[in-house]
């Protein structure tokens, strides 16, 4: 059963506004059998649960934020017989799962079990289906990951429509209430009781109680409003004995400006004042903490197929200067398009950010983690500004070289992909925000096998991954980029069952599969959609184990929940022999 919090508004309901009516009027509705069927039966699902026979009842367990890893955790409760609601700001379900994000960051695929793999495998089973392609045959669909669908279980790239499909028809069997457009009442979230979360307020004025509590938000702000421990930005290398974190001008390398791009208004002219998007202060020391988390982007599915796009817009907004930046890159030398699009079923594409100056608003993230709704909004919207003139200028403007314009131009947003806001998600990819500060904090040294996290609850495969997280100027007046870390080579390790609870003393009922406990460059390897969804699947079986044995979630039984979710295809371990 899916209903509204009819009193509050979306948390990006505003965003319809900074669309054209013609572009988003000219959106095609064309909704695919398999998604409309979908739909209606999520709408048509029945929320019964051991305990609610109604939205207004209390649940066994309730969920906050629908991200993939939400979706997974209240899956898992009503597989295990329990009652559950889920709950979600937005207007969608998935996340950046369905937002955008279909080239799936995975690092190594059998590290992946339990229901993630399940998505991934429906994933494959609804592109098998000959009227899955419309705009492309599926032997002329062209990707890394094409051939890989052929031999294996499960496919790993999808189209948006096409996951949110998918995630909604797996909510509905499994008969979970899902509550959209529900904003939380911020700051004074939750109710608690002693160490105990007894109910959550949203921002329509009622509380939705319950007796275990898993936030899934992007943001941690269940945990935040919870009281518990949580850090936001870089630490220090000091802080755990890293050498990865803090600010890493060495490690600045990839995805760096174009040498002597000046950085004042008036090319050598301090006086004239910096550049948008360029700050005076200087990179920070070497390996010290700061305030500062990665950029944010919006991933882009864009087509090249004519019926089917919808051409790069000059927003009302547009403003040359912010792009100035980017002008003078390419005359210092640039050559190449600045994007990474990752061809994805139907001629489409997951692009992100690459190169020097690209889709990551770099600075422009710093409020999120703990704005109000409406700052939030405001970021949002400068965001989507940003990257719609960005995308527009790439493709038109006079000083972009002609064969940059040229390869941008023949591509577009999708009408058939985020129809409400003109071919623009609905989802600004949170690439980190706050991150809990549990028993077990996991780092550089779990990544790279030098620790062991105990009790494992499922495992993290890819590199550790941090984009630029500032933009300066330097000594010499020239512009540059800091904060870009990819450095991998390592096998899938164990995330350990206290990285997603906090400490007892701070809270007794509440699992954080997403914001997870761990440092500024361990997150940046543990933040990957597929392991949300399994980190998802495993708080929702600690929910049902605790109530089960009237228990907290740190004394859960390990012994038994090792079991149990390596009963239900969890991978806890990696057998170094598993092929990749």
């Amino acid at each position: 059963m899916t209903v509204g919090c009819s009193a509050n508004r979306s948390r990006n309901s505003g965003t319809k506004s900074h669309f054209s009516s013609g572009a988003a009027g000219a959106v095609e509705r064309r909704i695919s059998v398999v998604a409309l069927v979908l739909s209606t039966a999520l709408a048509g699902g029945s929320g019964v649960g051991k305990s609610a026979t109604a939205v207004e009842d209390a649940f066994d367990v309730v969920v906050v934020g629908a991200t993939a890893g939400g979706v997974a955790a209240a899956i898992q409760v009503r597989r295990m017989g329990r009652s559950v609601v889920l709950i979600e700001p937005g207007a969608h379900v998935g996340g950046l799962t369905s937002g955008g994000l279909g080239a799936t960051d995975i690092g190594n695929k059998s590290a992946i079990g339990g229901l993630s793999r399940e998505f991934y495998r429906r994933v494959r089973a609804y592109y098998q289906r000959p009227e899955a392609w419309k705009f492309e045959r599926q032997d002329q669909y062209r990707s890394g990951r094409a051939s890989e669908a052929a031999r294996e279980d499960a496919m790993w790239t999808f189209e948006p429509h096409v996951a949110e499909a998918i995630l909604r028809e797996m909510l509905a069997e499994a008969q979970v209430v899902v509550r959209l457009n529900c904003l939380l009442n911020r700051p004074q979230a939750v109710e608690m009781e002693r160490q105990r979360i007894v109910g959550v307020r949203t921002g329509g004025g009622e509380t939705i109680r319950g007796r275990v509590f898993v936030d899934a938000t992007y943001e941690g702000d269940l945990l935040a409003a919870a009281s518990v421990r949580y850090h936001v930005g870089r630490e220090s290398n000091a802080t755990y004995g890293e050498t990865l974190n803090g600010v890493q001008t060495r490690q600045a390398l990839k995805h760096q400006l174009q040498p002597g791009v000046d950085a004042y208004r008036r090319p050598g002219d301090p006086a004239s004042g910096l550049l948008p998007g360029v700050h005076a202060n200087g990179p920070g020391d070497e390996g010290a903490g700061d305030h500062r988390v990665q950029a944010y982007c919006f991933r882009m599915c864009v087509t090249d197929v004519d019926e089917n796009r919808i051409p790069f817009e000059k927003p009302a907004d547009y403003d040359e200067l912010r792009y100035e930046l980017l002008f003078r890159n390419f005359e210092a030398g640039e050559t190449k398009v600045p994007w990474s699009p990752f061809l994805m079923p139907n001629r489409k594409t997951d692009t992100n950010n690459n190169f020097g100056f690209s889709t990551d608003n770099i600075l422009g993230s710093y409020d999120w983690p703990e704005g109000d709704d409406a700052r939030r909004e405001a970021v949002f919207r400068e965001h989507l500004s940003y990257q719609r003139g960005l995308m527009w200028t790439l493709a038109n403007h006079p000083r972009v070289p002609r064969h940059v314009r040229d390869e941008v131009s023949r591509w577009g947003n999708c009408r058939d992909e985020f129809r409400e806001h003109g071919g623009w998600s609905h989802q600004l990819y949170v690439r980190e925000a706050r991150r809990m500060i549990g028993a077990l904090v996991m780092t550089q040294h779990h990544c790279q096998g030098r620790e062991l996290a105990p009790e494992s609850v499922g495992l993290a495969a890819y590199g550790m991954d941090s984009h630029n997280v500032q933009r300066y100027v330097d000594s010499n007046g020239h512009a540059r980029n800091e904060g870009d870390v990819q450095v991998h080579g390592f096998t899938p390790y164990p995330i350990g069952r206290a990285a997603i609870v906090p400490r007892e003393s701070e809270c007794e009922n509440l699992l954080v599969p997403v914001c997870v406990s761990a440092s500024h460059i361990a997150y940046g390897s543990i933040r990957m959609e597929p392991v949300f969804m399994v980190l998802g699947q495993s708080a929702g079986t600690i929910a049902c184990q605790t109530l089960d044995d009237g228990a907290s979630v740190q004394r859960v039984d390990y012994a038994r929940l090792e079991a149990r979710l390596r009963g239900d295809g969890q991978i806890l371990a990696w057998i170094k022999t598993e092929a990749k």
